[in-house]
């Protein structure tokens, strides 16, 4: 019986169990579309990225004998929508079964499942083998618990795969090393410069712009810097592991005008298009760390590991768990836009400028850049978090949809009221002074809340906490910040409203 096996944009997986062999009654469909180009504006990159990824990888298995049915996005008779695409290639094919793997994406899993129901021929979902977890094996462990707590799933997971484990202990007698995952980069110890592959993505990037497709941020088709095919990712994990991994863990959070990696490995392209897979990467920077003892302290790698194991599969079991309420959810009531300087880069604001900027020519910022920057500035100006997940879900070319909209949602808009975060990330300008060198030769001080040369931040932050008060004040962790609130007198709190109002009324003319 011949089969049509539907693969994603982001299934790009070649250890999957499929392909263990080729089947002359198997066809393998992939396809770029307009679906996914426009339901939101992205950054050129990355839509150069998926593209030039999905034709490596049907290059890929072409070579190992496998039929392939690849539908470009300027081919003629390209329907650009999935289930035309799909009723397509069954009559084309003459397949008599669709067979797919599990979509990580709401929509999508959506689509394809009431496809499904009308298709005429037997359809199939399959493990698409890539995550440790499950879709719900997070809300199984927390199921009558309180809160779900990022570390205590971390934990379970630490124990359950065996990782930085001695025993039933965590090695190194302590389960998280974050408190010394937060040191300020001052030019040492020197930085490798990042692994790159040159490649030129020219053809690619004339097709997208001749077929009309609105994109945001700059090209580089000359010089594209991202891992296309599994080969190059393990390269980009090997080379992590031997330049960056050692002081990974010290410098995570840090932030620099100069070097917009840092030591960070740059894997979450391949990751979310799983041309390679969580167990192996951390299973290789574990294995670094235990060949380099006197190189890789465990703090760095433990530092990795969270993100991995710990906050990558937690981001998915919550989306799972929480779609599709989670995708509405707008606790703090916020209704504001977003300045335009988000698409330009275009502020006087020294930090924003340069992680903005960053954003629009590298479709990369790091986690913090995210979280306490842009983020950051978003949630004191109390902007619509659709708005900020659109930005965000265009802006980065590791952003879907599963791991974009928990992080934004929840961890950086605090709009599920508290579900995925214990409080609200903000900050005023100390934070990102302490943290960054984004402060110096910005023409606003970091030390003033009111005046025409003060931080916008700070007179933000204070406004916000006054503002959403009712809200948050009884929650644990903000009682500091509200009674410090509380030793303010009635003209310095006026005067900083009033200078958060002219922001919040005209942000980019700061």
């Amino acid at each position: 019986m011949k089969v049509l096996r539907l693969i994603l944009g982001d299934q790009l997986n070649p250890k999957h169990s499929w392909y263990q062999t080729a089947d002359p009654e198997v066809t393998y469909l992939m396809a770029e579309m307009r679906q996914e180009t426009d339901y939101v504006r992205h950054h050129l990159q990355k839509v150069m990225g998926f593209f030039a990824a999905m034709r490596a990888f049907a290059a890929c298995l072409e070579a190992g004998g496998h039929k392939v049915r690849y539908l470009k996005l300027s081919e003629p008779g390209n329907p650009q929508a999935l289930p035309d695409i799909l009723e397509q290639a069954l009559k084309v094919t003459g397949a008599r079964k669709l067979e797919y793997q599990e979509p990580d994406e709401y929509r999508l899993d959506r689509q394809l499942r009431e496809f499904a129901a009308s298709a005429g021929v037997p359809c199939q979902m399959v493990s698409s083998e890539h995550f440790y977890t499950d879709r719900q094996e997070l809300a199984s462990f927390f199921k009558g618990r309180k809160q779900m707590l990022m570390e205590s799933f971390y934990r379970m997971m630490r124990r359950k795969h065996g990782v930085l484990m001695d025993g039933d202990q965590p090695e190194g007698g302590q389960w998280n090393f974050d408190k010394q995952n937060r040191k300020k980069w001052k030019g040492d110890p020197p930085i490798p410069p990042a692994r790159r592959w040159e490649r030129d993505l020219r053809e690619i990037e004339a097709e997208i712009r001749a077929a009309g497709v609105e994109t945001l941020g700059e090209s580089c088709s000359d010089a594209f810097p991202w891992p296309l095919t599994r080969e190059e990712a393990l390269e980009a994990l090997e080379y992590f592991c031997r330049y960056l991994l050692p002081r990974f863990g010290d410098f995570q959070d840090a932030m620099h005008t100069t070097q917009p990696f840092l030591f960070h490995s740059l894997l979450s392209f391949p990751l979310n298009t799983k041309m390679i897979g969580p167990r192996e990467v951390v299973g290789v920077a574990v294995a670094a760390y235990r060949e380099n003892p006197g190189a890789i302290a465990i703090s760095q790698v433990e530092g990795f590991v969270r993100q991995i194991l710990g906050w990558r599969e937690y981001m998915r079991g919550i989306y799972w768990k929480e779609m599709p309420d989670y995708a509405g959810k707008n606790a703090l009531n916020n209704t504001g836009k977003l300045p335009r300087f988000f698409w330009t880069g275009e502020t006087q604001m020294r930090c924003l400028s340069e992680s903005i900027g960053q954003s629009l020519r590298l479709a990369y910022a790091h986690h913090i850049q995210r979280l306490m920057i842009t983020g950051n500035f978003a949630l004191l100006l109390r902007t619509h978090p659709d708005l900020v997940d659109q930005w965000y879900l265009g802006i980065y070319i590791d952003a879907v949809e599963w791991v974009e909209l928990p992080n934004t949602r929840g961890m950086s808009q605090y709009s599920d009221g508290g579900l995925l975060s214990t409080k609200p990330y903000i900050g005023a300008a100390n934070y990102i002074g302490k943290m960054s060198d984004y402060c110096s030769r910005c023409p606003y001080d970091p030390g003033k809340r009111t005046g025409k040369d003060a931080c916008p931040f700070n007179a933000l932050y204070w406004d916000f906490l006054a503002e959403k008060r009712p809200l948050l004040e009884n929650n644990p962790r903000m009682g500091m910040m509200f009674r410090l609130l509380d030793r303010m007198d009635a003209n310095t709190l006026q005067g900083i409203r009033e200078r958060a109002r002219e922001i919040r009324e005209d942000p980019d003319a700061f």
